[in-house]
């Protein structure tokens, strides 16, 4: 059975960072393609970030350069480091690999 969980979200001021992170079980993230998606309320679910198995990654226009998405093999897990952040990042983040979804962590930039 595969589960991903986020976890890291929280309220950050404008400019602040958050650095969220999703366990995965069931699959091998070496091996996969995993993602990061956000949904704003009222809004589409977007890809924000990607990272494959040969570490290439790809990145959602609006955070490049603030945004960098990780993997750590040994703890079969991935992260997403997010800094300078905005009230336009206000969403929650969700981890996904193939079809496996988690539960998503609300992340709120706020003043």
């Amino acid at each position: 059975q595969v589960q991903l969980v986020e976890s890291g979200g929280g309220l950050v001021k404008p400019g602040g960072s958050l650095r969220l992170s999703c366990a995965v079980s069931g699959i091998n993230v070496k091996y996969n393609t995993m993602h990061w998606y956000r949904q704003a309320p009222g809004k589409v679910r977007d890809m924000v970030a990607l990272i494959r198995p040969g570490n290439s990654t790809d990145y959602l226009n609006a955070v490049k350069g603030r945004f960098t998405v990780s993997r750590d093999d040994a703890k079969n897990a991935v992260s997403l480091q997010m800094n300078n952040l905005n009230e336009d990042d206000t969403a929650v983040y969700y981890c996904n690999a193939k079809l496996h979804w988690g539960r998503g962590t609300q992340v709120t930039v706020s003043s």
